[in-house]
């Protein structure tokens, strides 16, 4: 899935390629994509580009006419930037490809889904707010004002693990699975410890891990193609999908705990003190 630095670096690759000019032509391929339709997507066509945004993990393209397309790209979602779109447009079918944009200089993207599930999105707003998932949003942990005090009264009377806690939207925005574990490997803390048992000390850690972490994998992504984002986050990624791999840090095995919709990676050493965690959706420290 797509996290905050991925549709960080790809607002800023839209930036480049979108504001000024003019869209030509919306098309939705997949009736699923579509989550409003008063105003109809169509609605944008002739408009001019005038910003592009992100809201935790929302891409929001503003226009000229007062318009927004909100685009979430869920788990299995990507944009596809196309200096030049096929001519006539394109096929209903079984295929990946759920919406494309055009200007009017041919180029374009295309929003692509594998898999089945389907949970691609796209909004035509007046407002970003009207999207329930954005309007719900936490503050954006890279955000000026977002320091160790206020991460620290997000976490007071927090009962949930910190995985699930980072992961939450409404807590936090734009951290996922990925990002979550990377954070939490850098700041030496178990998945499952409880958020409002940190010290300050720990909260520190936590804080400086959690900007550390996003801000480095920003600074990896900015600059490249869209087609690129996806190679540069696997790349980048030191526990998360590493199963099995020694821990770039200390050379212990990666492990791994697995859900009934997602995994977790994690360092015995560096995390748990040694201890590995119990493979079950209720997982505990094993003693």
């Amino acid at each position: 899935m797509p996290e905050l630095p991925e549709v960080e670096a790809l607002t800023d690759f839209l930036t480049e390629h979108l504001v000024g000019r003019r869209v030509a032509r919306v098309l939705p391929v997949a009736v699923s994509v579509l989550k409003t339709y008063d105003p109809p997507v169509t609605a944008v066509e002739g408009a001019r580009v005038t910003a592009v945004r992100r809201h935790g993990k929302f891409l929001d393209i503003a226009t000229d006419g007062g318009l927004h397309l909100v685009t979430h790209l869920a788990r299995a979602g990507w944009l596809q930037w196309r200096d030049r779109l096929p001519d006539g447009p394109p096929k209903p079918g079984k295929g990946p490809l759920a919406l494309r944009l055009a200007l009017e200089t041919a180029e374009g993207f295309d929003l692509t889904e594998a898999g089945t599930q389907k949970r691609l999105a796209v909004y035509v707003v007046r407002d970003p707010a009207e999207v329930p998932g954005v309007a719900r949003l936490g503050p954006d942990p890279l955000a000026g004002d977002f320091d160790e005090e206020r991460l620290a009264a997000l976490l007071t009377g927090e009962r949930r693990r910190l995985k699930g806690a980072l992961r939450d939207q409404s807590l936090i925005a734009g951290v996922g699975n990925a990002y979550s574990d990377e954070i939490l490997h850098a700041a030496r803390m178990s998945p499952f410890k409880v958020a409002a048992s940190l010290t300050p000390e720990e909260t520190h850690r936590l804080y400086e891990a959690l900007r550390g972490t996003l801000t480095e994998a920003v600074e990896r992504s900015r600059g490249l193609a869209a087609g690129r984002l996806k190679s540069e986050k696997r790349t980048g990624l030191r526990v998360h999908g590493r199963t099995g791999e020694p821990c770039p840090v200390c050379g212990d095995t990666i492990r791994e705990v697995a859900f009934s919709d997602s995994s977790l990676q994690y360092c015995p050493t560096c995390q748990t003190g040694g201890r590995p965690l119990a493979d079950r959706r209720l997982s505990r420290l094993l003693k």
